[in-house]
């Protein structure tokens, strides 16, 4: 795992919604493994739901690189889960009624939406769409129309999401290979800058934020940063894994997030990501998954008895669909 490093891919459309050449020995057919036997697994999304899968790029020499956007979220009543989808030679956000089978209602209508989070009161949904080299970021209204507000413009912006008294969006911004944690004051439109770091999650009682961080030996890493007072704290590391998309529970007591792992079966060593958790202080940091296929974009239910995430597991094909599984700690 030495070579093990993160990436946020924004150059080019990143989403798939089959499985990749260099995963091709892998069986994706089992729902679940024996180190999931206390987890109960549902399926979402069909096959004609069309999920967007984010890229994980693998290399012979152990390293595993994967989109660490956020492209799940649940309404603010639980209700419904949005997603993207790709139909037609585009992605867009659609949103799927969990408690009834059926299609999805799509929600926006452009061409490449990167990633997205709905505000905290439920009315607005924030995206990222890529228009060529740039990345711009907007508002829409989560129920109703096509009508966008633009944030940001000319910047290779990703990851927006709402502090909780809806005053700012908070984002990623990459700048040649460096990424940094931006905020857009929603009142004033004033722009400003906080720290190094990717995947923002604002928390709710202070004012500080968890992101995802790259340290010197190509690791990622959970930080909580405070940016009134400067303070910086490192909440999650591993020497043997790389962590990412922090989001915090309902209850405020857990983060959940994507992690690096390697399966070693016979004489086959495959790399991948599964989904963690630990306490808000960084404590009791448990691996949750353990499929070999990729599970990647974890949120929580509105009552945090439940988290969703994207995965191939489940299909012979290797086609990604949204699954449900039971938070049992």
């Amino acid at each position: 795992m030495k070579n093990t490093q993160i990436v946020v891919i924004l150059a080019i459309l990143f989403f798939d919604i089959s499985f990749h050449a260099a995963a091709q020995k892998v069986d994706y057919s089992i729902v679940s493994v024996p180190e999931e036997s206390s987890n109960q697994f549902v399926k979402i999304t069909t096959d004609a739901d069309c999920v967007c899968m984010p890229i994980v790029k693998r290399s012979t020499k152990g390293r595993i690189d994967w989109l660490t956007n956020r492209i799940l979220d649940i309404s603010i009543d639980g209700l419904k889960i949005a997603y993207l989808s790709a139909r037609n030679k585009t992605t867009n956000i659609f949103i799927k009624d969990l408690n009834r089978q059926g299609g999805s209602i799509q929600r926006t209508n452009r061409s490449a939406v990167l990633d997205f989070s709905f505000s905290p009161d439920g009315k607005y949904i924030c995206f990222t769409e890529m228009r060529g080299n740039i990345n711009q970021i907007f508002r829409t209204n989560a129920d109703n129309g096509y009508v966008c507000r633009q944030i940001t413009s000319g910047n290779k912006d990703c990851s927006p999401i709402c502090s909780s008294d809806m005053n700012q969006i908070f984002f990623t911004r990459q700048e040649m290979k460096n990424f940094s944690i931006w905020s857009y004051n929603i009142q004033n439109n004033f722009l400003s800058t906080y720290s190094t770091g990717m995947n923002p999650y604002p928390l709710q009682k202070e004012p500080a934020y968890l992101c995802a961080r790259i340290n010197a030996t190509g690791k990622g890493e959970i930080w909580k940063i405070n940016y009134e007072t400067g303070t910086e704290e490192c909440i999650v590391s591993d020497t043997n894994r790389s962590f990412t998309t922090p989001m915090i529970s309902p209850d405020g007591q857990w983060i959940l997030f994507v992690g690096s792992n390697i399966i070693n079966e016979n004489s086959f060593s495959y790399a991948n990501t599964d989904i963690f958790v630990a306490k808000i202080d960084g404590t009791n940091l448990t691996q949750i998954t353990y499929h070999a296929a990729d599970d990647l974009s974890p949120v929580w239910s509105r009552d945090g008895k439940y988290i969703y995430f994207i995965s191939q597991r489940g299909s012979d094909t290797g086609t990604a669909n949204i699954w449900r599984m039971n938070f049992n700690y």
